[in-house]
């Protein structure tokens, strides 16, 4: 549309625009809903930070919002300090979650890769079953024999391998490189670029939008991983994970029946010792498996809208 067709698009340039009544009405309304929505959005969380910095006894009268009228520690001296695995456990999430999200980027890449090029004949054929395996799985049963067979039972690579490959993390990849250019291919393979060097010298790094978003899917669900830990590694500490400790935590707390848990505070309270109870346990517990992940998702976070903005339409 040209400007002499069009003269809004003139005045919508011009500095100083002057605001109409509707617009100023639109503005207010989009101002406060914004607004709305970040009050419930943080709201929860900074009144679970206050519940677990809070002395239990007093939380159990309610009223709690932003911010702890009896501060205290002890919430977290019980999850931390407590345990003596927490140690081990926090390292192996932490290993788990590195590892599994780079080994996850690396082979979902090469696949996506593979699949996205048209000379690729076969791709029409293994896409149907790549995209089967997003609708059903083999179940826990025939999984768990797959990787007692395979010797991963009590193994760290129990984490890494099972979770290596997902067939919607592939297609996303897939979506965004095959909205790359096709002529910068062709160009390095005329330049006689290997199909490696294609891609980890050219697709990768234009792909870093996409690469940032499953790396971040990949992290979260393998820091907050537990069930594997339960299944196949709970006969070994050496391989005890944090959410793993914290759900073994909170379901011994819950299983205390109301007589036990007022006997616990109150022979707490004799000892000398801040008394906890299955509420301040829980939010600390939230608070410490949230934390790691709102550093890491500012970092992020340009590339995670990107990613799945460009990543989930094709062109």
């Amino acid at each position: 549309m040209s400007v002499e067709s069009n003269p809004n698009l003139i005045y919508k340039k011009l500095p100083g625009k002057r605001y109409t009544t509707e617009d100023m009405v639109i503005d207010a309304v989009v101002h406060v809903a914004l607004i709305c929505l970040c009050v419930v959005t943080i709201y929860p969380f900074l009144n679970t930070l206050a519940y677990s910095l809070n002395n239990a006894i007093d939380s159990v009268r309610g009223g709690l919002t932003i911010w702890p009228r009896e501060f205290t520690l002890r919430n977290y001296e019980i999850i931390l300090v407590g345990n003596p695995l927490i140690s081990t456990a926090i390292f192996n999430s932490a290993a788990r979650a590195v590892t599994g999200g780079l080994l996850s980027v690396f082979a979902c890449l090469c696949v996506s890769y593979v699949f996205s090029r048209r000379e690729f004949f076969l791709r029409k054929i293994f896409t149907p079953f790549l995209v089967f395996t997003m609708y059903f799985s083999g179940g826990l049963i025939p999984s768990f024999i797959l990787v007692r067979n395979l010797g991963l039972i009590n193994n760290f690579l129990v984490y890494l391998l099972p979770a290596m490959m997902s067939a919607y993390n592939v297609m996303v990849m897939r979506s965004f490189i095959e909205n790359l250019p096709d002529g910068l291919i062709e160009a390095a393979r005329i330049d006689g670029a290997s199909e490696y060097r294609i891609l980890f010298q050219l697709v990768f790094p234009l792909s870093l939008p996409v690469v940032a978003t499953i790396s971040l899917f990949v992290c979260v669900a393998q820091w907050n991983a537990w069930f594997d830990t339960m299944i196949y590694c709970s006969s070994e500490p050496k391989l005890t994970t944090l959410q793993f400790e914290l759900q073994k935590l909170l379901t011994s707390a819950q299983s205390l029946t109301s007589s036990d848990a007022v006997d616990a505070m109150l022979n707490a309270g004799e000892a000398g010792r801040v008394p906890v109870t299955p509420t301040s346990i829980r939010t600390a517990m939230t608070i410490i498996a949230v934390v790691p992940i709102l550093f890491i998702y500012p970092f992020l976070q340009k590339y995670f809208v990107k990613g799945l903005t460009i990543g989930g339409v094709k062109g």
